[in-house]
């Protein structure tokens, strides 16, 4: 408890007090030292929501907690069974995408995608950055798959859940080996990242996009490399992600700039200097989304915010609340990507009014799907008749 102890008593209103205190107590015991998560996002490593023990560190006077290892990056192989993943939310715009793989090394505090290390067994907060899983069957399969009769083709999403040019992409070359195969059977590709990494695939994309069958947005949250250093901490600088959107759109390859999230009383303020800087850069299209905590991210996002930004917590939480129903986070679809409310058709008419002020589109462009190659097959068994 001794954060509380360090603010200023007159900084929260009451209402917000209880709060305050609830967060610091529930993590208190589950916080990991400075030094064994140095260049990590999330200060906490709570037990998977499934799990039936919850377990916490302590000094029990046998053991100092300063000797324990820090985190380092554990990779483990996962073998899928399928490559795309199908899904039918009515408020995105794909039905099927790839994840090269599980977890993300970028340890951005605020992604959406945490809740999902608990069916592994593993923890949202520390495990999720750095117990990470990595899918290399995964272009075979999606080779096999594309070779099917039955397959119908329609643009694939790639970086909906965790960043496929994360950094351990660098080794394992997944993604590459993942758009050598569409690119071999001209099937469609929307790519999502915030790593400048993409520009080594280049050669690739550029060839795609000639074709109509390649487009990428690069999410640029903060301007502020601070801010983005310790939002996510392992992702590429505001100014790398802005110079990969210049060297794809001169390759051709049609990018927008994503202003993902928009943070209220942290990031928002940025959103046209983002906008603006992105049309510098080149791109043409743009796009945003509101802040999402759902599960777990909650805690450990206001466990963040109030470390590094104590003096701001109760201005943004409220903010958040008054967008998402009085809750932290409302998942009913066509209200999660946006919010509603005063302050979430505020932050809408900035960006469209910015959007139409530089020229810029709103929706994605179309991807061709009538050039497609199917497959020889990949290794998949021939019909006898």
């Amino acid at each position: 408890m001794n954060e509380l102890t360090h603010l200023r008593q007159d900084a929260f209103a009451p209402a917000h007090t209880a709060d305050i205190a609830d967060c610091l107590v529930k993590s208190s015991g589950l916080r990991i030292e400075i030094d064994r998560r140095r260049g990590r996002g999330a200060g906490l490593n709570p037990s998977g929501r499934f799990e039936q023990e919850r377990r916490e560190a302590f000094d029990d006077g046998w053991q100092s907690l300063e000797e324990l290892a820090p985190f380092t990056t554990d990779v483990q192989v996962e073998k899928p069974r399928t490559a795309i993943t199908r899904n039918d939310s009515p408020d995105i715009s794909f039905d099927r995408s790839i994840n090269p793989y599980r977890g993300c090394e970028h340890g951005c505090i605020y992604c959406f995608a945490r809740p999902t290390h608990s069916f592994m067994g593993l923890s949202a907060g520390l495990d999720f950055e750095a117990k990470l899983f990595a899918k290399p069957d995964v272009p075979k399969l999606l080779e096999r798959e594309l070779s099917r009769p039955d397959y119908k083709v329609r643009a694939i999403a790639i970086g909906t859940n965790t960043d496929p040019y994360q950094p351990i992409e660098r080794e394992w070359r997944i993604m590459r080996q993942i758009l050598e195969v569409l690119h071999k059977a001209n099937h469609p590709v929307a790519i999502v990242t915030k790593s400048a990494l993409i520009t080594r695939d280049l050669d690739i994309l550029s060839d795609m996009a000639a074709k109509g069958l390649a487009k990428v947005g690069i999410s640029v949250t903060t301007l502020d490399r601070k801010l983005a250093r310790t939002m996510e901490p392992r992702a590429s600088t505001p100014t790398k992600r802005l110079e990969a959107i210049k060297a794809l759109n001169d390759a051709g390859v049609p990018t927008a700039v994503m202003v993902a999230p928009i943070i209220p009383a942290l990031n928002d303020h940025e959103i046209e200097r983002i906008l603006d800087a992105g049309h510098a850069a080149g791109a043409r299209e743009a796009s945003y989304v509101l802040l999402r905590l759902p599960l777990e991210v909650s805690p450990l996002f206001r466990d963040w915010l109030l470390r590094n930004y104590p003096d701001r917590y109760r201005h943004v939480m409220s903010l958040v609340r008054s967008m998402r129903g009085g809750k932290d986070y409302d998942a009913d679809f066509g209200k999660r990507m946006k919010g509603s409310g005063p302050y979430a058709w505020q932050i809408g008419r900035r960006f469209d009014i910015t959007v139409k002020r530089l020229g810029m589109g709103h929706r994605g462009l179309p991807l061709r799907d009538d050039l497609f190659i199917r497959p020889d097959g990949g290794g998949i068994q021939l019909s006898l008749l």
